[in-house]
């Protein structure tokens, strides 16, 4: 579940193994790349930890950001 905390969308995906942690960060690039909105996150192992914010909003969470949670969600 995605938790709204200082001034993010942040949620950790945990998966089998790195592959397929690693084949779920190709498709949410190519989903940010189609909503020109890219996500700060880091992969370690077996898990994606996603901290979404809107830079030119002055870092704080926006619509856009919940269209990126959602379709990430949707994965």
């Amino acid at each position: 579940m995605w938790q709204e905390e200082n001034n993010q969308l942040t949620r950790t995906f945990t998966f089998r193994d790195f592959s397929e942690a690693f084949a779920f960060m190709t498709r949410v690039a190519l989903i940010a790349e189609k909503m020109d909105h890219h996500p700060t996150w880091t992969n370690t192992y077996n898990q994606v930890s996603f901290q979404l914010s809107t830079h030119d909003a002055g870092n704080t969470v926006t619509e856009k950001d919940r269209k990126l949670a959602e379709a990430i969600s949707s994965i």
